[in-house]
């Protein structure tokens, strides 16, 4: 974009219309993110305060327990903020897993790795199929638990920029693969053994002989998954990648990837190497998992979901990256002594310095919200709503639907909420005919689509980072105005996906229908 003023997202606003403008305008209003958790966490000290002495209640649909709001300002939420403030941070478990994720993908990145292999493959695969394969590849990242937020992003901007194309846009388009498709995989995940637990256990209290299986939404979600790469790759090319055309570069320069690469005779040496531990690190993992009496198996049940491997993807994850970094990078020079591959590693730790003042208030918020228990008394109280309107069919189901994705924008926790809809939804719908599958089935796709767009999401802050690396004045309302087309659009498909199901009645699973 030589000749060209980079001009900074804030002063881009023209380019967005309508809603999308105003959603703009409005969250660059919004402070630092910092402060407004700060503002967040008071706020929830009040209305428990409020809540408290209002008397207001609710009972869990589950248990039959009276749930009354937690005052936190009194002698006892003091006490707890006092004597946990430390431990919320400390045991936090995002926090972990992104820097953990992180040092290793900073080992391949910064050797030089990730850089060629992404400019390799972005001359060497069409736009057409780059596009709705990040897509997939953010969704099936579920499989890591949440692995996947923290990798397809920044990889995405490497690919987007290797494109000539900008990486903030990149960045987005990971994050909302990532995020908004959180259920949807081509594999089993964690996600589903918990939320088909939760499922089983009320259903068994109408029925004993019914057992909602792992594999109860498997069907669905594979097709899911593509229509995500679709929608996604759609949402990319028509509203993303052209709002991003005129953001700021920061040091990078599109001219140098205007042309594919010449590999010298060291960089090709490196990339054989790095691929034959690539491969030989996959086969050692493969021989500790496929065999029936593999050590990373569930010891009780030898199964895969859940297991040490899915526990320790994480780990698994990160030597996945450091390893050929580290072997490509001695090859090419990049590494010449060990404390290179240490310096990497601080380097991608510098990075990540504001993430982790931010983990500081969003750990406090997220404990402070569930202590109070107002999370708990807003999900039942949307759920019993929803029961009171006795709407049925296609309707209730948009209906339902819109409602946990509401909700999900603030209570992230997406096995806590199903504890509480389960008890109300499974029993309501089951006496429709419909089976506790599919009423699983619709949850899910709503408590995935607002991922993406919510501030309260713990990643939000890792993501307002990654933007502002490239341009420093990108607000909060910029980054969600970009990243609601696509909330939009991949809901109205899933639904649409989800009626279109209903309507021939196919099969969502392994032995499961939408009927009982």
């Amino acid at each position: 974009m030589a000749g060209q003023r980079e001009k900074s997202g804030s002063e881009l606003q023209s380019k967005s219309t309508g809603v999308l403008r105003w959603i703009e305008m409005l969250g660059n209003k919004l402070p630092h993110p910092f402060w407004l958790f700060v503002w967040i966490i008071g706020l929830i000290i009040v209305l428990s305060a409020i809540a408290a002495f209002a008397g207001i209640s609710a009972i869990d649909p589950g248990t039959g327990e009276v749930v009354t709001p937690q005052n936190l300002i009194s002698g006892w939420g003091l006490r707890r903020f006092l004597q946990e403030m430390v431990t919320n941070f400390a045991h936090f478990a995002p926090f972990g897993l992104v820097l953990v994720m992180l040092m290793g993908v900073s080992v391949a990145e910064r050797s030089g790795l990730l850089t060629i292999i992404l400019r390799t493959m972005a001359f060497a695969v069409p736009r057409k199929i780059v596009l709705p394969v990040i897509f997939i590849i953010g969704a099936c990242g579920n499989i890591g638990s949440d692995a996947g937020v923290v990798i397809v992003p920044p990889i995405a901007a490497l690919i987007f920029s290797q494109m000539g194309l900008h990486p903030i846009a990149g960045l987005i388009a990971g994050y909302a693969g990532a995020t908004a498709g959180f259920t949807a995989n081509f594999f089993i995940a964690g996600t589903d053994v918990l939320l088909a637990g939760i499922s089983t256990e009320v259903v068994q209290q109408i029925d004993p002989s019914i057992e909602v299986s792992a594999t109860a939404n498997w069907y669905f979600m594979i097709i899911s998954t593509l229509l995500l790469g679709v929608g996604g790759a759609f949402v990319a090319s028509r509203f993303t990648i052209p709002r991003t055309r005129a953001f700021a570069w920061g040091d990078v320069s599109v001219e140098s990837y205007s042309e594919a690469p010449k590999l010298t005779a060291t960089e090709k040496k490196g990339l054989r190497y790095a691929g034959l531990v690539t491969l030989v690190y996959v086969a050692i993992i493969a021989l500790l998992v496929v065999p029936a009496n593999g050590p990373l198996r569930n010891q009780e049940t030898g199964g895969i979901v859940p297991s040490p491997f899915l526990r320790g993807l994480v780990p698994i994850l990160f030597f996945f990256f450091a390893l050929p970094g580290y072997v490509y990078g001695k090859i090419t020079g990049s590494i010449k002594k060990p404390d290179d591959l240490l310096q990497f590693m601080e380097q991608g730790m510098k990075d990540l310095s504001g993430y982790i003042v931010l983990m500081l208030v969003v750990a406090q918020f997220i404990n402070l919200f569930s202590w109070s228990r107002l999370d708990t008394i807003l999900a039942i109280n949307g759920a019993e709503f929803l029961q009171s309107t006795g709407l049925t069919g296609p309707l209730m189901f948009t209906l339902y639907m819109t409602l946990v994705a509401f909700l999900n924008i603030f209570i992230g926790s997406g096995s806590a909420k199903w504890a509480i809809f389960a008890p109300i939804f499974i029993p309501m719908l089951s006496q429709l005919g419909y089976s506790a599958a599919f009423i699983q089935l619709m949850y899910r796709v709503g408590d995935s689509i607002t991922n993406s767009i919510s501030p309260l999401y713990v990643y939000f802050p890792l993501l307002i980072g990654w933007v502002r690396k490239y341009d420093k004045n990108v607000g909060i309302g910029t980054i969600l105005s970009l990243l609601v087309p696509y909330a939009v659009v991949l809901f109205i498909m899933w639904v649409v996906l989800l009626f279109v199901w209903f309507w021939l009645d196919l099969p969502i699973g392994v032995g499961e229908g939408i009927f009982q």
